[in-house]
């Protein structure tokens, strides 16, 4: 089982039809340096996208979420309008798989990668990307330390279903603590702000594009506010929070996190509403105190060193661009004080 990633691995091309469009994402570096990505992309052949299945969906999903960012993204000032060459076949695919037409964590991570040896594991080391915008080392690694710590959650996630199964989610925990570490061997705080993270932003709480986005041929021609690509949009951490029992106090921070579910494909949304808690069982059968505390303060480890990368990697980098802003998510939150709460709101969990 590969907990959240998908199984069978993601699909690495797309029918025969589709060549123009897999063309442009395998040059999209090259168009996005050479500034010829916008003509190109207001060019982009019409390929029907009724017949694809899922798997076919989804890289379809992760070509147009390129697409579609890099056009709005890719030079200064961002446009207003997508034109309906992207917008109207990005809105097709995202109905389908039951998400809002933007790039999400399930287009950018869980579906954007590959295994170097077939046979090998879901690992750093034998993972590469499927599709990049700039490329590079620290895009590669951003990225691929999330499909990682995905990998690793896989064994927490299959043992959701038993108090028993606690020491697998605190055993699980550990490994993804020990992969949230890597992330300095190869992605650069400085490389990270001001190559990687300007790709990602959304059009919801954006200052660049106050009034959001208007998808060219779909929605009456309104602007649309959807939320980038944000780490909370992955599905590990609200499933142990879930299981844990650990709560988030009703207030701003609440109602987004649960926003953030629909930016989840659908089976994942569902599955979360599906755990139950352990937290009262364990609150009456003792014996598993020790084993419910070590899942939680190794959450509460994961969510530290997260508050830290953020500080690092954005809060105390320097502002050039009002689209990159340094105290506003990708997800379009002031994220330190809610990555703080976060914390907080962890180590409270704790059984004496």
């Amino acid at each position: 089982m590969n907990g959240f990633l998908p199984t069978p691995d993601p699909l690495q091309k797309l029918p025969a039809e589709f060549a123009p469009w897999e063309e442009i994402a395998r040059d999209l570096p090259k168009l996005l340096v050479s500034d010829k990505l916008r003509p190109t992309l207001e060019r982009l052949p019409a390929c029907d996208v009724t017949n694809l299945d899922e798997a076919g969906l989804n890289r379809a999903m992760l070509l147009l979420s390129y697409f579609g960012h890099a056009y709005v993204w890719g030079k200064p000032p961002p446009p207003r309008v997508l034109p309906a060459r992207i917008a109207m076949p990005w809105h097709a695919v995202a109905q389908r798989l039951g998400r809002p037409p933007v790039l999400s964590y399930a287009t950018y991570a869980l579906n954007n990668w590959r295994r170097i040896d077939p046979t090998g594991p879901i690992a750093l080391g034998n993972i590469a990307l499927l599709q990049n915008f700039l490329g590079g080392v620290d895009e590669e690694w951003f990225i691929l330390v999330h499909v990682d710590i995905e990998a690793k959650a896989a064994p927490a996630i299959a043992a959701l279903n038993s108090p028993g199964g606690l020491q697998v989610v605190a055993a699980a925990l550990r490994a993804m603590n020990a992969t949230m570490l890597r992330m300095p061997e190869h992605c650069d705080p400085y490389i990270y702000y001001n190559r990687v993270r300007p790709y990602i932003h959304g059009w919801k709480n954006q200052p660049a594009l106050p009034e959001g986005l208007i998808y060219e041929g779909v929605y009456d021609g309104q602007p649309r506010q959807f939320r980038g690509e944000t780490g909370a949009q992955s599905s590990i951490v609200p499933a142990l929070d879930a299981v844990l029992g650990i709560t988030h106090k009703s207030d701003l921070l609440s109602e987004y996190l649960q926003e953030m579910r629909d930016y989840m494909p659908p089976a994942h949304r569902d599955f979360i509403a599906g755990i139950k808690s352990v937290r009262e069982f364990v609150l009456k059968h003792r014996e598993f105190r020790d084993d419910y505390n070590a899942c939680v303060s190794e959450l509460e480890k994961f969510r530290a060193k997260h508050f830290e990368y953020a500080a690092r990697y954005i809060h105390q980098q320097a502002q050039h661009d009002a689209a990159n802003p340094t105290d506003v998510g990708t997800g379009g939150t002031p994220f330190m004080p809610y990555l703080g709460k976060h914390l907080s709101e962890t180590s409270e969990h704790l059984i004496r």
